[in-house]
């Protein structure tokens, strides 16, 4: 179908003990984006026309799919990115901090294109607003996509459409388990298999709201991510909802995808659904107490400290 929209067992994660791409195995292939956050912070958001002050401006690494792998890594998953970068300053960042959280970036492409940026104003209230220039993440092409050897691949949608729908076919066919988090919300029509569908309240909103509805579309299972609620899984058998802790926020820049980076390690480990959401709702809540995306994502032993 295609939307439309308008305007297995342990629960624990093992230790990197090696390289996480060696050309025959990986626990979860990410494909997504890869983007220099330009965050500043503001007392509040600008109206229409209006100009405030803001804080001084902090490049730091981020991109879907480069926090996905990077949240995945941290949590001991092996883990490679399918992505592009390009041959400037920002994509030498970029390239450097993947590789520094563990993540193989031999499947990365060097584009003659600028790095992707992604604009970020963060308010008092550590709400944001972001504004993505895609770059280098648009040379994106199905013949990069090669999922050898994976158990999960994790995607999103600030790369080629096209690009997405083929990896997650592709995924169904040879036997991968795909989760997608479908955001930006935009035309998409290859939810058949998905396990699960990630959205937030408001992206599923714009898909239909209720969860019989998205379950409808044709993945195997749904999560709804609430923010500082926690999260919703649904599947064919029922409906469960997950509490989140309690925390003092102070960023939710790149909470969701600590989120889908912590969800994906922990399929790929061999816990169950449920259990793999109750993980990934520990994790985006302790990214959420420090500033930044990737720089917030915890460890294990954060986690359990």
């Amino acid at each position: 179908m295609l939307v439309s929209v308008s305007p297995r067992g342990r629960q624990g994660i093992r230790s990197i003990t090696q390289p996480a791409w060696q050309g025959w195995r990986v626990d979860v292939v990410v494909l997504g984006s890869a983007n220099a956050d330009l965050i500043v912070r503001v007392a509040r958001r600008p109206g229409p026309g209006e100009t405030v002050l803001g804080s001084d401006t902090e490049i730091l690494p981020g991109g879907k799919g480069a926090n996905v792998a990077v949240a995945a890594a941290r949590l001991g998953a092996s883990v490679a990115l399918l992505g592009a970068v390009g041959t400037d300053a920002n994509g030498d960042l970029l390239l450097d901090s993947l590789r520094s959280a563990g993540v193989a970036t031999d499947r990365v492409r060097r584009s003659p294109r600028p790095t992707g940026t992604a604009y970020i104003t963060v308010d008092e209230a550590a709400e944001n607003s972001i504004i993505v220039s895609p770059g280098a993440n648009t040379d994106l092409d199905v013949s990069d996509v090669d999922l050898t050897g994976a158990k999960v691949l994790a995607c999103s949608l600030e790369i080629p459409v096209p690009v997405v729908a083929h990896a997650v076919r592709t995924a169904v066919r040879t036997g991968v388990r795909p989760v997608l988090n479908l955001s930006p919300v935009t035309d998409f029509d290859a939810f058949e298999g998905l396990d699960p569908l990630v959205v937030n309240e408001h992206e599923a909103e714009l898909l239909g709201g209720d969860p019989a509805e998205l379950l409808a579309l044709g993945p195997r299972s749904v999560v709804i991510t609430k923010g500082g609620n926690g999260a919703l899984l649904a599947t064919p058998a029922g409906v469960e909802e997950v509490a989140a802790p309690q925390v003092d926020v102070v960023d939710t820049t790149g909470a969701g995808d600590a989120f889908v980076g912590a969800l994906s390690a922990a399929l790929a480990d061999g816990a169950d659904l449920s259990a793999a959401v109750r993980l990934a709702v520990r994790v985006a809540s302790k990214s959420v107490t420090a500033r930044g995306a990737q720089p917030s994502y915890p460890t294990r032993a954060d986690l359990d400290a």
